[in-house]
Formats: C-alpha cells, sequence, structure tokens
C-alpha cells in the first residue's frame, strides 16, 4: 500500500472539507509532527510505531509512551513512514504497532524484528481491524476514496494474526474480550491525558476563575444596581472525526425537546457534523466549530455546562472509549453518557456523570443537569477527582504492564 499517496489525498480532502486557512493549518501542523518524528527518536527500550499524528496516536503512542517513562522505561515515537524505520530495529528491545497499515517497509522491520528476536506488540483503540466491521459504519461511509483505501484490508490485521505476535494492548475490556479471541495476552491500557494536558486545562479553569471575578469586581466598582447574569446553559458534543452523524442522531428528538422547554438552553457542536433538516428550526441556538488545537478544544469543553456522549448501538460502537468521559471530567464539566459496557464501568450514575438509555432517560438526566447548577457542580467537581486519580499519565495503574514489559527487558526490580 503506498501511504505517501494515501496522505496526500486526506491533505487535500482536508482542505477541501475545512478550507485553504484551516485546513492548510492542519496539513502544515502534520508535517511538523512528521518530521518531529524522525528526529526525534532516541535509542531505548521501547519504540511506538504509528500510521499519523491525529489523536489515536496522540492518545495510544504520545501519551502511553509518556505513561511508561514515569515508570522508568526509555520510550520513543515514530511513524511508520519514517525513511529510516529500517534502521530502529536494532535500537529498541520491544515494539508497539498503533494502527499501522502494512507497507513494504513496515514488513522489513517485522522480519528484522524477529530475525533479532524482538517483541512485537499490536496495539489499538478501536475494531478496525476487524475490515468488515469498519466498512459498515457511517465513518467508512463519509470518508474520501483516498481515506478508503487505508481500509481496504483491516488496519493492523496481518500483525495481529502473526502467531509471532503474543501481546495486544487496547483502550477498553470490550476490545480486549474480541482480542483475546485470537489468542492473544491483553492488557488493557486506557486512553490517558499527558501532564501537558493536566497544566493546559488548570490555566484554562483558573483562567476563568480570574475572569469571572473580575466581572463582579468591576460590577461592584460601576456601583450598579442590576447585573445581567448568564443565562445560557451550553450543551456540547464533540464528534472529533467524520462519521459520528448517526450518533448523534440517536438523540436528537431529545435535544429538540430540551430547546424547546428550555429557552436558556444553546447547542454546541464541534467537528464535521451533519445534523438533521428538523434541527434547522433551532439554527440559532446551534453554535458550530471545525477542527481546534488542543488547547482551544479544552477551552470549547471549558464553555460548556453539560458534554454529551450518544453512541450508535452497535458492535462497532461499543469498542469506543471514555475519552470523552475524562476530558470533560479534566474541565469540570458534568457528562451524559450512553449506557453501554465502557461507560457503565467507568461513571458512577448520578455521582460522577449520568448514563442513558432510552430517550426518556436522556431527557429526565439532562433536564436535571439543566435545572440545578449546583448539581452540574457538584457531578463535575466528582468527575475532575476520578480523573486525575485514574486518567492521567502520571497517575497510572497498570503495574502488571509494565512487570510484563520488564520481564521481557530482563529489568529486575
Amino acid at each position: 500500500m503506498n501511504l505517501f499517496v494515501i496522505k496526500i489525498g486526506k491533505a487535500f480532502a482536508t482542505i477541501r472539507r475545512e478550507g485553504i486557512f484551516r485546513g492548510g493549518k492542519r496539513v502544515l501542523l502534520f508535517l511538523g509532527a512528521y518530521f518531529k518524528s524522525i528526529v526525534g527518536v532516541k535509542a531505548g527500550d521501547i519504540l511506538f510505531i504509528t500510521s499519523g499524528v491525529g489523536d489515536s496516536a496522540l492518545y495510544r503512542a504520545h501519551n502511553q509512551a509518556q505513561e511508561l517513562r514515569t515508570h522508568g522505561f526509555r520510550v520513543s515515537v515514530t511513524m511508520q513512514d519514517n525513511p529510516f524505520l529500517l534502521s530502529l530495529a536494532k535500537k529498541f528491545k520491544i515494539f508497539i504497532f498503533n494502527r499501522t497499515l502494512q507497507t513494504a517497509s513496515t514488513d522489513k522491520l517485522i522480519k528484522k524484528i524477529k530475525k533479532q528476536g524482538g517483541e512485537i506488540i499490536f496495539d489499538t483503540d478501536d475494531l478496525v481491524f476487524e475490515v468488515k466491521l469498519i466498512q459498515q459504519t457511517d465513518h467508512y461511509a463519509s470518508m474520501s476514496s483516498f481515506e478508503k483505501m487505508q481500509y481496504q484490508k483491516g488496519i493492523g490485521e496481518e500483525i495481529l494474526k502473526d502467531p509471532y505476535v503474543k501481546v495486544c494492548t487496547t483502550s477498553t475490556k470490550f476490545i480486549a474480550k474480541i482480542l483475546e479471541g485470537y489468542e492473544k495476552q491483553v492488557f488493557v491500557t486506557t486512553n490517558k491525558l499527558s501532564q501537558e494536558w493536566v497544566e493546559m486545562a488548570e490555566r484554562i479553569m483558573e483562567h476563568e476563575t480570574h475572569s469571572m471575578e473580575h466581572e463582579i469586581t468591576d460590577t461592584v466598582k460601576t456601583r450598579c444596581t442590576f447585573h445581567v447574569p448568564r443565562f445560557t446553559i451550553r450543551i456540547g458534543y464533540f464528534s472529533g472525526t467524520i462519521g459520528h452523524n448517526k450518533d448523534f442522531a440517536t438523540i436528537s428528538d431529545v435535544l429538540i425537546q430540551l430547546l424547546k422547554k428550555y429557552p436558556q438552553v444553546e447547542i454546541f457542536l464541534a467537528g464535521p457534523l451533519e445534523l438533521e433538516k428538523k434541527m434547522a428550526e433551532f439554527s440559532e441556538r446551534i453554535v458550530r466549530s471545525t477542527y481546534a488545537p488542543r488547547k482551544k478544544h479544552f477551552e470549547n469543553i471549558s464553555a460548556c455546562d453539560i458534554i454529551l456522549a450518544p453512541l450508535e448501538r452497535d458492535i462497532f460502537s461499543e469498542g469506543k472509549s471514555e475519552l470523552k468521559f475524562s476530558e470533560a471530567g479534566l474541565l469540570k464539566v458534568p457528562i451524559v453518557a450512553v449506557r453501554n459496557s465502557t461507560y457503565a464501568d467507568v461513571i458512577s450514575d448520578g455521582v460522577d456523570g449520568f448514563l442513558a438509555e432510552s430517550e426518556n432517560e436522556w431527557l429526565e438526566k439532562l433536564s436535571k443537569l439543566i435545572e440545578d447548577g449546583e448539581l452540574r457542580k457538584r457531578i463535575g467537581e466528582n468527575a475532575h477527582e476520578k480523573t486525575l486519580r485514574d486518567y492521567t499519565t502520571k497517575n497510572s495503574h497498570g503495574e502488571e504492564y509494565y512487570e510484563y514489559l520488564k520481564s521481557r527487558l530482563n529489568i529486575v526490580n
């Protein structure tokens, strides 16, 4: 597979979809990350190999690498189209392949790793290795022809099915059970927030607190007898990538009922989402945002009062991780999420978030949050505590996984 052709096609698709300025900026960011992945590789214990530089690579490679470094491992990250990829085989002992595509260079690298007796680990945060499942999704249907090229076979399928590969890592227990069906040992390594992101979120929340204090002070100084409060309740949905139209559509009727009932409610939509025609009636109360860099993304979350995490009820969607919970929790914003196995395992319903299945349940729990500011604050703070405790690279809890890696590296405690 010609990875260069695919990425050139994806770059043009991004510019066409988001415009020259925004799309071009994303392409430049990609180029910067690409060159960094070449020059920033230092010999060590573990090498993560990714197919790109998107959120999946950030969560499953860069942040996982940071987590492992905090536990004493020497780790680097590179992209699979690094022109010096083959030379890296002799510089590491463990190689973690995250959503990589089969190419001539990866085939050569894998042969060399096997020859020298290195460890190969298959990593995924999605069911993209199951080609039949991915090609049935709304996400796949929304892709450009160049983007579809990378899904002609399941992503990483040849690595997963290789008898030499004994171990997998993944983001959820649901995917772990499927991978165990391939007779692999599987470690669940949840998606973590980097220390830089934690500090970024703290600065955003601190800035917002100061801004509110200044607003109150200014009101007192001018001796105003009447101060207009912010009545708007902003409900946010962050689609991230194309192909989440059906996820959002599962609760569109609920949102219409809420918009009719509560005139103070507005909807914030981030990402390439196509709305159903029935939402047009409320267009003036729907705020749209395209792709945003990480800092702006966190600012957008923080500007919301409630975050939504709906999903279609199918096998592919069931494998999605709980990162919407951890990102919202990082900014102390309460979430209402679909009641599936992953979110039900993470969220204590009514304590650090809400779970919903039926339309009535979505309506009931969103209404509670809209009407009760103290409830929003309490849920958000509880989610924040859980996020810092369980979902950061600094506070990680993968002792069994770390011990396995040490055993493969012959590291004695």
